[in-house]
C-alpha cells in the first residue's frame, strides 16, 4: 500500500503515530467506527513486533478460544488462511484447525513476518482505497504543538528518506510508537525505567528509583541452515568484543554472553540451552532451533523449503550497554549500531565457534535470510522493544494487581470495574541496561483498566501500545502482542466514541453511565472485558512454562 500525494498539512478525525501492533489495531477500530484516520509508521512495514521487529506472537494457553479481541482472532485466522490458500502445506497440516506454520513452541501461531504484513495490509486496504485512511510509511514524529491549553493540536512527522515534514492535525492523537515518543515530544507526564518501592508499593521494585534503568532491547534476525554449505563471512567489527563480553549483572550471569549457559528466569538456577538445526522436536522446553521457528519444512510439500526458518530472539542478543530512551541522539544511534553488531556477532559465533552436541564447533551452513526480514542484511528492520516510556495515567497498574504471589488462593487479577479488555502473561522482565538480571513473577489472568489510558493532564492524547499507565514491573505482563493489540484497539475505539458523543476520554472514565456505554461498544466489537470466574489456571500454564524458556 502507498501513501497519498505529499501534503504539508493533513487533517483527520484521528491521527495515529506508530504503525505497530497497537497502531494497526487502533486504526481498524477507528475506521470501523467511521472516522477518518492518518496512520504513520517509521519503517516501510506495518506491524511492529509481528513484522519489522521479527517477533512471532507471545500468547497464553487459552488464546485459541478466549482472552483476545475478535479483531485479533480474525488476524490470527487470516494468517492461517493465507498459508492454506497460498502455500503447499501437507494435507495433514492444511486440515489442522490450529495450524502453526513454524511449529515454534513459544506460541501456537509462529509465522513469517511477510504473511503478517500481507494480512494487515488486507485488513486496512479497503479504507486506503476509499480515502478514509491515509497511510504514511517511513515517517517519524519530530515535534508537537499544544493549543495553548491541555490539548495536543498537531504532530509534525518527517519523511525518513527525504526529510520532508508534514503536520498532522486531529481532535484525537494516539501514541502508538514503540518507545512512547509522543509522550516526550508533547511534554506529557510520563515515567521511564524503574520506580522505587516507596513510589509503587511493589515487592519487586528496588529501594531507589532508577529512571535510566530499562530492559534490554534486541535486534532479531532470521536464519536457516544449509547442510554442507559454507556461509561464513568476515567476522563483524565488534566480534572480538562480544565473544569476550561478560555482563555485569546481579545476580551474575553464569559465563560469557555468547555461550550456551544461561539462567532459568523463574529460579535463577543455571541452565544450558540446546541447539541443533533440524534435530529438535516440537516440545515444551525444546531447544533454541525450534523455539521461535517460523517455518517447519516438515509441514510443507517435499522441496517447498530447503530448510526450516527460525528467528533468533535469544538472551545473547539482548543489548545491555545502553538504551534507546534518553541521552543524546548520537548515543542512541551508537546503541542501535552496537546492537546490530551484537546480533551479527551471534550469527558468526554460531557459524564458527558455538559448541555442537557432537563435540565439534560451529555450523557454517547457517545463513541470514534477508528475504524473510525484508532487509538487505537479514537483520530485522527495527529493534525489538520491550520497554517504552510509560504514561502517568489517572490509574497505574501495580504488581499486587496481578501477581499470583500477592494474591494467594485467587484465580484472577484485580477486577477493575473500568475494564476495557483482558490479557495474560507472566510479569517477565529481561536483564536491564543498569545491571539487573531477570525479574520473573507468576501472574494471574488480568484486566486492562481504562484509567491506565487516561493522561493525568492532556485531554486528547491516548496511549495505544506498551506506553499505558503501568510500572516498570507490570510492563512485563502488558507488553506482548495480544495485549498491545487490545490496548490499541481500545484507544482507537475510545477516540471514535468521544468524537461521536462529544465527551472527553476523562469524562468517559469518570462518569459511570458513559463508561458503561463505552464498555457496551467494546463488547459489541468483540472485546472481551472479563475472564470467566471459573477459569482453569492449569489450562493456561500448560503452554506458559514453554513461553519463558530460553527467552
Amino acid at each position: 500500500m502507498h501513501s497519498l500525494m505529499p501534503m504539508d498539512h493533513l487533517v483527520a478525525d484521528i491521527a495515529i503515530v506508530g504503525g505497530g501492533v497497537g497502531g494497526c489495531a487502533a486504526a481498524l477500530a477507528a475506521l470501523e467506527a467511521g472516522c477518518r484516520v492518518v496512520l504513520t509508521e517509521e519503517t516501510d512495514w506495518l506491524g511492529g513486533q509481528l513484522t519489522s521487529q521479527l517477533t512471532p506472537p507471545d500468547e497464553h494457553g487459552w488464546i485459541e478460544r478466549l482472552g483476545r479481541t475478535r479483531a485479533y482472532q480474525c488476524f490470527r485466522e487470516e494468517v492461517r488462511s493465507h498459508y492454506r490458500r497460498h502455500t503447499p502445506l501437507t494435507d495433514e497440516a492444511r486440515r489442522h484447525p490450529c495450524l502453526n506454520p513454524g511449529n515454534g513452541w513459544v506460541s501456537p501461531l509462529c509465522h513469517e513476518p511477510r504473511v503478517a504484513l500481507t494480512v494487515l495490509e488486507h485488513m486496512l486496504g479497503p479504507y486506503v482505497r476509499r480515502g478514509q485512511l491515509l497511510l504514511l510509511l517511513e515517517h517519524a514524529p519530530v515535534d508537537t504543538r499544544l493549543d495553548g491549553g491541555d490539548r495536543l493540536a498537531t504532530v509534525v512527522v518527517c519523511e525518513v528518506r527525504t526529510g520532508i515534514a508534514r503536520e498532522l492535525a486531529a481532535p484525537f492523537i494516539l501514541d502508538a510508537t514503540e518507545l512512547g515518543d509522543l509522550l516526550a515530544l508533547a511534554g506529557a507526564e510520563h515515567v521511564t525505567g524503574q520506580e522505587s518501592q516507596v513510589q509503587t508499593g511493589e515487592p519487586s521494585a528496588p529501594a531507589a528509583a532508577r529512571p535510566g534503568n530499562m530492559q534490554a532491547f534486541s535486534w532479531c534476525f532470521a536464519m536457516d541452515h544449509r547442510e554442507g554449505e559454507n556461509h561464513v563471512g568476515t567476522a563483524p567489527p565488534g566480534y572480538d568484543f562480544w565473544r569476550k563480553f561478560r555482563p555485569a549483572l546481579s545476580p551474575p550471569w553464569p559465563g560469557p554472553w555468547l555461550g550456551w549457559g544461561g539462567l532459568n528466569p523463574r529460579t535463577m538456577e543455571p541452565v544450558r540451552y540446546r541447539f541443533s538445526p533440524h534435530q529438535e522436536r516440537m516440545e515444551s522446553m525444546g531447544g533454541l532451533w525450534s523455539y521461535r521457528r517460523i517455518i517447519d519444512r516438515s509441514l510443507f510439500a517435499p522441496g517447498a523449503f530447503a530448510s526450516d526458518i527460525v528467528v533468533v530472539n535469544w538472551p545473547m542478543i539482548d543489548y545491555l550497554p545502553g538504551s534507546l530512551i534518553g541521552g543524546s541522539a548520537a548515543n542512541q544511534t551508537q546503541a542501535r549500531e552496537a546492537a546490530r553488531q551484537l546480533s551479527l556477532s551471534v550469527l558468526h559465533w554460531l557459524q564458527t565457534e558455538a559448541p555442537r552436541p557432537d563435540g565439534g564447533a560451529g555450523w557454517p551452513g547457517l545463513r541470514l535470510r534477508p528475504d524473510t526480514a525484508g532487509t538487505l542484511d537479514g537483520l530485522a528492520k527495527a529493534p525489538y522493544i520491550r520497554e517504552s516510556r510509560r504514561l502517568r495515567a489517572e490509574f497505574t497498574i501495580r504488581e499486587p494487581d496481578l501477581s499470583a504471589r500477592c494474591r494467594p488462593g485467587e484465580r484472577l487479577g484485580e477486577r477493575y470495574e473500568d475494564t476495557v479488555g483482558i490479557g495474560c502473561y507472566r510479569i517477565d522482565l529481561h536483564p536491564t541496561c543498569g545491571g539487573d538480571n531477570y525479574i520473573d513473577v507468576p501472574s494471574l489472568p488480568f484486566r486492562i483498566p481504562l484509567g491506565a489510558l487516561i493522561p493525568v493532564r492532556l485531554e486528547n492524547l491516548l496511549p495505544a501500545a506498551k506506553n499505558l499507565g503501568t510500572t516498570h514491573i507490570t510492563n512485563g505482563g502488558y507488553r506482548v502482542h495480544p495485549v498491545e493489540w487490545n490496548i490499541g484497539e481500545v484507544a482507537g475505539a475510545l477516540a471514535a466514541f468521544c468524537l461521536h458523543t462529544k465527551q472527553t476520554p476523562r469524562q468517559v472514565w469518570r462518569k459511570s453511565e458513559w463508561r458503561m456505554a463505552f464498555q457496551d461498544t467494546l463488547a459489541q466489537r468483540g472485546v472481551e472485558l472479563r475472564w470467566p470466574e471459573d477459569l482453569n489456571l492449569e489450562d493456561g500454564d500448560s503452554h506458559a512454562h514453554a513461553q519463558r524458556a530460553a527467552r
